[in-house]
């Protein structure tokens, strides 16, 4: 699959549900409205439109939320996938916000996942229920060590929110290098309605990086995921620690992803509200052949970049759709 600027779309990301246990400030409303569960596609009808992208030239897949691992039988769904697993499919890898790993974290790697990404910004007991509203830290920090035992690579994601975790990105360092894991810091996204002022919230990662430079020993790295995050080397821990910024420096160039949400919707650019039905083709018929003709033409509408845009003139954020709808 070959987008109007001839990136070559190799990377899909699928929302399996919008639904999250957790109610992070800067991704939902408290209050927030969860798609009746009769929208959702199935797991088997997931699974289909998963196995379409593979055999279109999609070799990474990497299953979201909401928080991927709250939707019922989910292992169902990536069991199945993880079959896929050297025909076509090169990874599949989760992003999760931890609170499942200790029950989930054999099964995933027993899967074939072998990689995943985790949702931590502090490691303050109090901060994070702050953050996330409904959360427990000590249960993903368990999860982490479940994950870790079983043998899965982890990836800290944390967003960077000035005022409130920018302190704490040294002892993330430290914390991550003691146990092996990799720390991605994320400018905060204008996506959603989500009762704070963003611009109180955004905080550059070009002064962050600035910041950790006058204590750790950083340098470029070549590692690359296939997602956005630029990589650096920590010489202190031996661990990467990498950049994803939206707005300071964005990633458009070389954008491979597409993202699929739970209800069969297909968005081209996660920061454009442009999008293509896939499920009525889906369910159109028992064959592909709609399928894949409606894959195509969205393929072809592929913009070359986002908006984003946060500051005092723009209040209101950048998409309507919170980061749970799309897929995280």
């Amino acid at each position: 699959m070959i987008d109007p600027f001839g990136r070559t779309i190799s990377y899909l990301r699928v929302s399996v549900t919008d639904r999250c246990d957790f109610r992070c400030v800067y991704c939902m409303a408290e209050d927030m409205v969860f798609l009746p569960k009769s929208d959702l596609l199935t797991l088997e009808e997931l699974d289909r439109l998963c196995r379409a992208f593979i055999r279109r030239g999609v070799k990474k897949l990497r299953l979201t939320g909401g928080e991927p691992l709250v939707r019922r039988n989910i292992m169902q769904l990536i069991n199945s996938l993880g079959g896929e697993i050297g025909n076509g499919l090169e990874e599949l890898t989760l992003t999760t916000n931890g609170s499942q790993l200790g029950k989930y974290a054999g099964d995933l790697v027993r899967a074939g996942v072998k990689r995943i990404n985790v949702s931590l910004d502090t490691l303050d007991e109090q901060k994070f229920a702050a953050i996330t509203r409904w959360g427990r830290l000590p249960q993903v920090l368990d999860g982490l060590m479940a994950a870790k035992d079983a043998g899965l690579k982890v990836k800290i994601n944390a967003v960077a929110l000035k005022g409130v975790n920018e302190d704490e990105f040294d002892r993330m360092i430290e914390w991550c290098g003691l146990h092996g894991f990799d720390l991605c810091l994320i400018e905060t996204m204008p996506m959603g309605e989500v009762d704070e002022d963003r611009t109180a919230q955004y905080l550059p990662l070009s002064v962050v990086r600035a910041r950790l430079g006058r204590r750790w020993s950083l340098s470029e790295s070549s590692y690359v995921t296939g997602g956005p995050a630029r990589y650096m080397s920590i010489a202190e821990t031996g661990q990467r620690l990498g950049f994803i910024t939206p707005l300071t420096h964005n990633f458009c160039e070389s954008c491979n992803r597409v993202r699929l949400t739970c209800t069969g919707t297909l968005y081209m650019c996660l920061g454009q509200d442009d999008a293509a039905d896939l499920r009525t083709p889906l369910r159109a018929a028992a064959d592909d052949t709609a399928l894949d003709a409606a894959i195509t033409e969205a393929i072809a509408r592929k913009p070359k970049g986002h908006d984003f845009v946060i500051d005092r003139r723009h209040a209101r954020p950048a998409v309507a759709r919170h980061m749970s709808v799309t897929g995280g």
